[in-house]
């Protein structure tokens, strides 16, 4: 994902002078051929994440459209003042790039775990927060980002994760995109858990139980329709998120659904309330907090079973 973003920005920046690229002393390796094409668009701020979010302020309010990219503890939690405050509450042309989602930055420990960005920035109005499953999804995130006028939290993986898509979906900010059809169970995957979404809804089909897939790479403004139409018309919603239980996709279901007083069964799987006593690598990560391939579809089958 991270790639396919720095590969979609270049090519904007390069029809447009007023994008302005700052980063958090990040992106060696990464940002050279953004530098070498837009070298007057590129500010390397520092560890100074705060003044780059002041930074970033000042030059939306001049016109610019500034993107200010970091690993998502540093780019979304160190600086939440400056977001409230300067970007939010003026609601400027700002864009907030993190890079890292859930346990991408395994090893790192806690300090760039990324697990309560989502729930953070959805209390704050004004603000757009994407959150694209694959490659495929991050180039058409970045693009609507860019052409939307406002602030916009992107919400991105390390590198590496496959494309999930078998065409280029209509994506369209606020919407889902349904990758299958299914009458029995919806399960709704956001962000690096989409590939895992994958293997479950494959794994389930192979067991007789039709799936309803949905990717929800925008988790505000919501797709309250999609939830709603799959209460109706599906048995049980299942929701799947490499984020903390509270506050993320799972939690943004759990309103709709009460909201509207529906009757369904409704399950969240995504990272447990507590901090994680143990480091290593993404998917090791992923299964101490219950969030591997088998402990995943073991709990559905256990629920949808017993229903």
């Amino acid at each position: 994902m991270r790639i396919t973003f720095v590969k979609t920005i270049t090519e904007l920046a390069r029809k447009n002078s007023k994008i302005i690229l700052l980063t958090g002393d990040l992106g060696f390796s990464v940002f050279e051929e953004f530098i070498r094409v837009c070298p007057k668009q590129f500010i390397n701020a520092g560890i100074a994440e705060q003044n780059m979010t002041g930074m970033a302020a000042g030059l939306a309010s001049e016109g610019k459209i500034p993107i200010i990219y970091s690993i998502i503890p540093f780019v979304t939690m160190r600086n939440f003042e400056q977001i409230r405050n300067d970007v939010c509450y003026q609601n400027l042309n700002v864009k907030i790039v993190g890079i890292g989602a859930g346990f991408s930055y395994g090893p790192y420990g806690h300090t760039h775990h990324a697990l309560e960005d989502i729930g953070i920035l959805r209390t704050l109005a004004n603000i757009t927060i994407l959150c694209p499953g694959d490659p495929m999804e991050a180039g058409l995130a970045t693009k609507a980002m860019m052409n939307q006028t406002g602030p916009v939290y992107l919400r991105l993986g390390k590198a590496g994760e496959p494309v999930i898509h078998k065409s280029i979906p209509d994506f369209i900010i606020g919407k889902a995109i349904i990758l299958n059809d299914g009458k029995d169970l919806t399960l709704v995957a956001t962000s690096t858990m989409l590939e895992r979404g994958k293997e479950i809804t494959d794994a389930l089909k192979q067991k007789g139980i039709s799936v309803r897939f949905i990717s929800m790479p925008t988790i505000k403004p919501f797709d309250e329709e999609v939830i709603l139409k799959a209460a109706k018309e599906t048995k049980a919603i299942f929701s799947l998120e490499e984020h903390s239980i509270i506050g993320g996709l799972g939690s943004a279901i759990a309103e709709v659904l009460a909201e509207h007083n529906t009757n369904i069964l409704f399950r969240r799987f995504g990272v447990p309330d507590r901090f994680t006593k143990c480091i290593g690598k993404q998917e090791y990560m992923r299964e101490v907090n219950d969030l591997g391939l088998d402990q995943i579809l073991k709990g559905i089958l256990s629920i949808w079973y017993e229903k």
